[in-house]
């Protein structure tokens, strides 16, 4: 998956770094621009696993912030990217175990980028009945499955599926090895197929 648009090559990861730089000495307009970079793809993890526009767009500005004042503890090993993500999943996770873990999913937004998800593409590829589903009716069979995985497993799917990210980049952000997010993925995968089986009859 290393040819998807979506991920970040090393030029800009680089230019990522110049602007962490400024921003860390108190340039504003220059995390501005971080923020704008990644505001979408934050968002769009925070809402897949939050389910709710309300909450993501609350965590997606407390999520900037945090990083704001925790810039000073930044580390150039990891691309911004990845700090961001990491910062990102750790606060919605913790909302969620402040939540009801089967909380209704509240589907005010649409994802657009649920029509180039990989399980989109595998589940409709599997069953006249799904086939025959509009891609609003999907989101709402899938985000109902993926809000019965845990936070974990719900978060490599969202991240390598929807937001194309890779293995290798997963595993950085959740601090586990590759074979670690791959076990997940299978799992989860296995999950979503088991709880969608009667959609691809």
């Amino acid at each position: 998956m290393s040819d998807n648009p979506k991920i970040q090559q090393e030029p800009e990861r680089q230019d990522d770094l110049h602007l962490v730089h400024r921003s860390q000495t108190g340039d504003t307009a220059a995390y501005e621009e971080l923020v704008r970079r990644y505001h979408s793809r934050i968002y769009g993890l925070v809402y897949s696993m939050a389910g709710s526009r309300e909450d993501a767009e609350d965590l997606t500005q407390e999520i900037f912030v945090k990083a704001w004042k925790a810039l000073g503890h930044f580390r150039e090993q990891a691309g911004f990217y990845t700090w961001i993500y990491r910062i990102a999943l750790n606060c919605t996770i913790n909302f969620r175990k402040r939540r009801n873990r089967r909380q209704t999913v509240t589907l005010d937004e649409f994802d657009p980028d649920i029509k180039t998800a990989e399980s989109y593409r595998e589940f409709s590829s599997k069953g006249s009945v799904l086939r025959k589903m509009s891609l609003g009716e999907f989101q709402e069979k899938m985000n109902a499955a993926l809000l019965k995985l845990s936070e974990k497993h719900r978060a490599v799917v969202v991240m390598h599926d929807v937001q194309g990210m890779a293995h290798a980049e997963i595993a950085r952000v959740m601090r586990c090895s590759e074979g670690t997010v791959r076990s997940r993925l299978f799992y989860a995968h296995k999950r979503l197929q088991d709880e969608l089986a009667e959609f691809v009859k």
